[in-house]
């Protein structure tokens, strides 16, 4: 609860010091605010299917979320930038209310990583599904290794190795349901966007 009450207030402050800037400095910092609430909203987006949608495993006996199926979304309709910005965030802030402190940087470094790794692949035509497929895949690659080594060095190498299964499926359920919804959700997403102003 108290963790929720200093996230409502870092939240109210963000939104008046904004809310003051766009009566300061017009045009420019309004679109510059509606970058970073949608941003925001992204990653708030990610956080909710991180650490409340889960799927779980009975292969590995743990879990699969939909948080790395957010962040492939997010890199699409947001860009390499801010979408690598909104999955670090949300990352961390899932590990942060989910009591794992130690996890925080880690998460938010990973993936920031995975996703400006697609949002590199991608950039050339964000809208082309082979692209988007090659960006998905090499972004898991990565977080596969990244988390392996980073509980090498945290737990343990045979921890860290017999943790590999079951990051493999989670990264791998996240790649199938980013290529299963994001025709239908990215392309629903650009025109709630476009239709409001965003």
């Amino acid at each position: 609860m108290t963790k929720m009450i200093y996230l409502c207030i870092l939240a109210i402050t963000v939104l008046c010091y904004y809310s003051f800037a766009i009566q300061k400095k017009g045009k420019y910092i309004m679109n510059k605010t509606r970058e970073l609430v949608i941003t925001a909203l992204m990653a708030a987006i990610i956080f909710v299917a991180t650490y409340l949608i889960r799927i779980p495993n009975p292969a590995t006996g743990g879990y699969s979320h939909m948080g790395d199926c957010m962040i492939f979304m997010a890199v699409v309709l947001l860009g390499r930038k801010n979408g690598s910005i909104a999955a670090g965030l949300g990352g961390a802030l899932s590990d942060f209310l989910a009591g794992a402190p130690l996890w925080i940087l880690p998460t938010l470094v990973i993936k920031y990583i995975m996703a400006f790794i697609m949002g590199t692949i991608i950039k050339v035509n964000p809208e082309s599904k082979k692209l988007q497929i090659t960006g998905s895949v090499a972004g898991g690659i990565f977080q596969i290794i990244a988390y392996t080594l980073v509980k090498i060095v945290l737990i343990g190498t045979e921890p860290a190795l017999l943790s590999i299964p079951n990051v493999t499926i989670q990264t791998t359920v996240g790649i199938v349901l980013f290529i299963l919804l994001s025709g239908a959700l990215t392309g629903t997403l650009k025109k709630y966007m476009k239709k409001e102003g965003l």
